[in-house]
């Protein structure tokens, strides 16, 4: 289910680095490479040289392109026009394909502008995007997770599937975070409650966490403040004090008003599934 270049295989690009550069050094070749303008395959490309890269300590984001079960679509400004009713229709696709199937999969945008001039810029660029495609979206909250986007056990919902966005950009002071164009990685929320009933969750989150120390050299603050507040908190990448406030209105929930999934309710969220959101650690 992928645009561009299907994962595991290599496209020839100007953009392909030496072998033997860094991680560090691969974002800054990438970012270098034009690639707002660049044929969507070669977009694709940029980002699995990323990920692919052995100092990437992102497993799951491994997982899914080495299996194939990413779905790429490279779109265009995050601010135009449009943008959000494509994004939800090709987010509703994603959804009704992976319906029923094991294992991670992800969805990933990348969008070919604009490129932020910091984190503060691309945090604004995400959550007005959000907010637009909450606009666009007709169906009901997610059954099971929190729609006030303050709340410890919100998640995004979609077209009525909660997801857990990671945001990606070229100003990221995260270099797990460092994409070269601005990207937004949606990871449907029930698989990691798969991963959670297999026993692998916690193992696999505290592998990616001591894999981006070593690439960092210190741990992620957010993800050490995980649990006690909003996930949103980490849909940027940018480091928030606890009285930061996710600028998202959330709206005409359906079915989840006036029940625990509505505005301030846990939506049925369990305490034994706190921490299942996002084991990536970055």
């Amino acid at each position: 289910m992928t645009t561009g270049t299907r994962p595991g295989s290599r496209a020839t690009s100007a953009a392909s680095p030496p072998d033997d550069d860094d991680l560090e050094q691969l974002l800054g070749r990438l970012a270098e490479a034009d690639l707002a303008r660049a044929p969507e395959a070669e977009v694709a490309d940029a980002l699995e040289q990323m990920v692919g890269h052995e100092e990437f300590p992102c497993l799951g984001a491994k997982s899914v392109f080495r299996r194939g079960s990413v779905c790429h679509v490279v779109l265009d400004d995050m601010s135009g026009a449009g943008v959000p009713e494509e994004l939800l229709a090709r987010l509703g696709e994603f959804a009704r394909g992976i319906e029923g199937e094991d294992g991670f999969h992800s969805f990933i945008a990348t969008f070919r502008g604009p490129v932020p001039a910091d984190e503060a810029a691309f945090e604004r660029a995400l959550f007005d995007l959000l907010q637009r495609l909450h606009d666009a979206d007709d169906d009901a909250w997610a059954p099971g997770v929190g729609s006030d986007p303050n709340d410890p056990h919100f998640a995004f919902s979609v077209g009525g599937t909660a997801y857990f966005i990671v945001g990606l950009h070229p100003a990221a002071s995260r270099v797990a975070r460092r994409a070269p164009l601005p990207t937004l990685v949606f990871n449907p929320h029930e698989q990691f409650e798969q991963l959670r009933e297999e026993g692998r969750f916690e193992r696999m989150r505290g592998t990616i966490r001591r894999r981006d120390e070593d690439l960092q050299g210190n741990i992620n603050p957010m993800v050490a403040d995980h649990g006690e507040a909003t996930e949103a908190m980490q849909y940027s990448g940018r480091a928030h004090g606890s009285d930061w406030e996710p600028p998202l209105e959330v709206h005409d929930t359906g079915d989840a008003q006036g029940d625990p999934g509505g505005p301030g309710g846990h939506g049925g969220h369990t305490d034994e599934a706190d921490d299942t959101d996002n084991p990536q650690g970055t």
